[in-house]
């Protein structure tokens, strides 16, 4: 009444490494997308006056004094910068005397910041050193129609209920 059915399973074929080799990946082959970018470093015994740009990381443990640019900013517990800086991210654990507007802040317990932070997201460990104003992004809100038009509508609860 409830027999069960032999299932019988396909052959498994045997195949040589050369044979295995010269088989076609499923998967396409991914598309470079440019060198992968290494960080850039100031070491400890480094000082440079002047402004630094680019669309790299930094990792400063030395000094800079003048105005950084970069995609993501690092300071070490050594690392001393003088000037605004302007980054996606910016981790801080050291010594920052300026400006800095980045989309995400870190500030570690070993850092000391003497300046205004700009930014969407600040993160401070106890510890840290913090004097300035903390300024977050303001995103454009959408302005009601009245201002765009420059018109004032006014309803009446009638209006609204024969607009059901």
């Amino acid at each position: 009444m409830f027999s069960k059915q032999a299932t019988s399973k396909p052959p498994v074929p045997h195949l040589t490494v050369a044979e295995m080799n010269a088989i076609p990946d499923p998967t396409p082959p991914r598309k470079a997308t440019g060198t992968p970018k290494v960080a850039s470093l100031i070491a400890s015994d480094t000082t440079i006056d002047g402004g630094i740009s680019g669309d790299t990381e930094l990792h400063v443990d030395g000094v800079v004094r003048g105005d950084i640019v970069v995609a993501r900013l690092s300071i070490g517990e050594t690392g001393h910068v003088e000037g605004a800086i302007q980054a996606e991210i910016v981790e801080a654990r050291g010594r920052v005397v300026g400006s800095i507007t980045a989309k995400q802040v870190r500030l570690y317990a070993s850092c000391h910041v003497d300046g205004d932070i700009t930014h969407e997201q600040l993160t401070m460990e106890a510890g840290a050193f913090f004097q300035g104003r903390s300024l977050k992004f303001q995103r454009p809100a959408s302005a009601p129609m009245a201002a765009i038009t420059g018109e004032v509508i006014e309803m009446n609860s009638s209006d609204i209920k024969a607009a059901e």
